[in-house]
């Protein structure tokens, strides 16, 4: 399974909050060395900016995008007569995790040609929200998501890969979900049966206990909860076939009876399955 598809079947505890969105120019004298807690993405309007972190050096032109991850220490500077660009800090979380993006390598300078819709959507909505247009601020928030989202597909399409170097805890971050993707494979490929948190725990070689935690960690939910997600995500596509009664769905899904099928089902979308589709 794809790592990033862990945000098609958890789309519903993706959250994203945009802290502050502005624009601001700086004259050709302009440098800044610091670091954030969130994350924040900068499109470039005009001119040309250096980024220094650590060692490396990076070049960034009008219509590029740069994303820095949290904590990452840069130094910026102005190439040119003078820059431009509209910057936004956001934190993005999936469940509990508030740094799961941390997983991929995705800070860094973006072509803006990969998310030229995007972006042309995104500035389209920035200059509403400027000026205080109504819906403007929740318009905002869904361009954004729109635009990190286009980034990450891009990202596993392999057309992108952030450059910046990652801070040191970021090495062990990106090593988690590749640990536990043999136990994503095995709840994909038996989701028909009752899953047990003890046999996911054996398949990654941990204790029960241990795993628990380590699966929230790298996550942001827990094992028992990944799994109800993904077989109420099933089971909306069974429904909406219309092909498989109540019962045959339950057993699909490895519930005992349709009973506790029902109940699981209506526990998380408010309705029974049986009145779900009309």
């Amino acid at each position: 399974m794809d790592s990033l598809n862990i945000f098609n079947e958890l789309s519903e505890l993706v959250m994203l909050r945009i802290n502050s969105c502005s624009e601001i120019a700086h004259p050709n004298s302009w440098i800044e060395s610091k670091h954030h807690k969130d994350y924040d993405l900068w499109y470039i309007q005009e001119g040309r900016i250096e980024i220094r972190i650590q060692e490396e050096v990076y070049l960034a032109s009008e219509g590029d995008l740069i994303l820095f991850s949290p904590k990452i220490a840069y130094t910026a500077t102005t190439l040119s007569s003078r820059c431009k660009f509209i910057f936004t800090h956001f934190d993005l979380g999936l469940g509990n995790h508030l740094g799961i993006l941390d997983n991929f390598q995705l800070s860094g300078i973006i072509d803006g040609t990969l998310v030229e819709e995007e972006v042309r959507l995104f500035l389209d909505t920035y200059d509403q929200y400027k000026l205080s247009a109504p819906m403007s601020g929740i318009r905002l928030k869904g361009c954004l998501t729109i635009l990190i989202a286009k980034i990450m597909e891009q990202y596993g399409r392999k057309q992108y890969r952030g450059e910046f170097t990652h801070y040191p805890t970021n090495q062990k971050l990106t090593k988690d979900l590749d640990k536990l993707q043999p136990v994503f494979d095995f709840i994909h490929e038996h989701l028909h049966q009752t899953l047990r948190v003890g046999e996911l725990a054996a398949i990654a070689g941990m204790s029960e206990k241990y795993f628990i935690s380590y699966f929230k960690q790298a996550l942001g939910v827990t094992p028992g909860r990944y799994v109800y997600q993904l077989k109420m995500n099933r089971a909306r596509e069974l429904l909406y076939s219309k092909r498989y009664s109540i019962q045959q769905i339950a057993s699909m899904l490895g519930y005992p009876d349709p009973f506790s099928f029902s109940k699981a089902f209506k526990k998380y979308y408010k309705v029974p399955p049986s009145k779900f589709v009309w």
